[in-house]
């Protein structure tokens, strides 16, 4: 994320463009946003397996570790959502 970081803008007029810069003209850019792409998605396969493990396991009987796993889960979701929209939806 850090290195897309360094060549995206953020303006609502050249966020789209700043993308296609990254996946064309810097080298192996096209590489580091598929990873990130590809990372985020395994990493929320790992994040639903550990709620499903949970539920399987009875965890949500202790409430104050199930709340907090629950608030973190819809941080993350909130998180993977803010970067899904980053390219302004061209």
């Amino acid at each position: 994320g850090l290195f897309l970081a360094m060549h995206y803008t953020s303006d609502t007029a050249t966020a789209f463009s700043s993308v296609t810069h990254i996946c064309r003209d810097v080298n192996y850019g096209w590489i580091i946003r598929y990873m990130h792409a590809n990372g985020a998605s395994m990493f929320f396969i790992c994040l639903f397996l550990h709620v499903g493990r949970g539920l399987y396991y009875g965890s949500y009987m202790f409430p104050e570790t199930w709340n907090i796993g629950i608030i973190l889960l819809f941080a993350v979701m909130a998180t993977a959502f803010m970067g899904y929209v980053l390219p302004w939806g061209q």
